[in-house]
């Protein structure tokens, strides 16, 4: 997986946008205003991505492209290196996770706006 192509998979999702709040080199995407994904434009590709702390932790056990979220609340962000060591489907499955996350914590009116697009 290159960055196009973790680009194009996150903004193909409904109500994400990108952006650059931290830096040139940090390409945030949130949805509905909310971070779910952050990614580097310089060096080896990794990206932040949210997750349950149960899983969060069992993941780090598991697989070792996965890391305490790097200037992330560690309980709940982890920084994958994206490094060719798992399926680029379970990147996208991650992805997704992150994603329902945040979705599930946005106010229902919100939620609704988002079912609409």
């Amino acid at each position: 997986m290159n960055i196009e192509e973790l680009r194009n998979y996150c903004i193909s999702k409904k109500g994400v946008s990108e952006g650059f709040p931290f830096n040139e080199t940090t390409l945030v995407f949130k949805v509905m205003g909310k971070m779910f994904a952050l990614t580097n434009l310089e060096g080896d590709l990794r990206i932040n991505l949210k997750c349950d702390p149960e899983k969060a932790i069992e993941l780090r056990e598991h697989y070792s492209c996965v890391l305490p979220g790097y200037h992330m609340n560690k309980q709940q962000w982890n920084t994958i290196l994206v490094d060719g060591s798992v399926p680029n489907q379970l990147i996208l499955d991650w992805i997704d996770n992150s994603y329902r996350l945040i979705v599930e914590k946005l106010p229902k009116k919100q939620q609704a706006e988002l079912k609409k697009l």
